[in-house]
């Protein structure tokens, strides 16, 4: 068994060395990580290339985690699910192949909530897009949901006898995210954290038709 979960780990921190982020922005001739706010997640992808790159950024950096959460399931059951997607989001944010700057995690985490259960991903989703949308914080919008996670998969689970377990991989993942945001949280206690102004966003990345 322990060799399952070795598995897991590694093809999981594999796969979230895919950096959609950076991978799309070489597209266009150009490193994401130094533009913006130098992150190689979706909300920068969307500052500075526009809706297209950043929906499919997005769904990348989702579909790695969601991979990597199925394989952890394929091979040890629903605890997989949670070790498989942590080790993507790990290897999401702190990618070997591209000196340890990769993103924020939530793409990656969304992946794994909707291997957990994709309506729960969903609703997370809206949520996320909704406090965003009325705050204009993209920060915000990510810790509120961060924290949401860990109480969701308390009501998901509460019937199981593993609750404590699913709980506790949760409360990590939650950590994980929010510990990644810990740079706009002090810009937002000081009150500079930018906010994300969708009539500026481009409809399409400079250089292209």
């Amino acid at each position: 068994m322990v060799w399952r979960y070795a598995v897991i780990l590694v093809a999981g921190y594999l796969l979230g060395n895919i950096s959609m982020g950076l991978l799309i922005s070489r597209r266009y001739h150009m490193d994401i990580r130094e533009h913006g706010s130098g992150n190689a997640g979706t909300t920068n992808v969307l500052r500075t290339l526009g809706w297209l790159p950043s929906v499919l950024t997005l769904l990348g950096d989702a579909v790695k985690a969601f991979l990597a959460s199925m394989i952890g399931y394929w091979l040890v059951g629903k605890m997989g699910v949670f070790v498989g997607g942590m080790a993507a989001m790990i290897g999401h944010n702190w990618p070997v192949f591209f000196g340890f700057r990769g993103g924020k995690g939530m793409a990656a985490a969304l992946g794994m909530v909707l291997a957990i259960w994709w309506p729960l991903g969903l609703i997370l989703l809206a949520v996320e897009i909704l406090i965003a949308g009325l705050t204009g914080y993209v920060s915000v919008a990510s810790i509120v949901v961060s924290a949401l996670f860990p109480v969701a998969v308390g009501i998901l689970f509460r019937d199981s006898p593993d609750l404590w377990l699913y709980v506790l991989f949760s409360v990590i993942a939650a950590f994980l995210t929010i510990f990644s945001h810990r740079a706009n949280i002090q810009r937002l206690r000081q009150g500079r954290e930018n906010r994300l102004d969708f009539k500026k966003i481009k409809r399409r990345p400079e250089g292209t038709k």
